[in-house]
């Protein structure tokens, strides 16, 4: 049953990672390297977007992680 719920995590961060993608015309993993290297956003209005989409990545990174240590029978 936990694997259901990592995957179901791992959906619903897809889900919002494509929102973001879609609005701002840029793959997550492409803007999470800006971000986490100090790029300013074009627009101040994109301040909040931009920390919530940084936040959704990581923890999307995070269950990937503890998806793969599922399947291998190390979690």
């Amino acid at each position: 049953m936990r694997l259901r719920e990592i995957l179901a995590d791992i959906h619903a961060f897809e889900e919002e990672l494509l929102d973001f993608e879609r609005r701002y015309g840029i793959r997550s993993e492409t803007f999470y390297a800006a971000y986490v290297s100090g790029e300013e956003p074009e627009d101040d209005s994109w301040v909040l977007d931009f920390g919530e989409w940084a936040s959704v990545y990581k923890t999307w990174l995070a269950q990937q992680a503890e998806y793969r240590a599922a399947v291998s029978g190390q979690a």
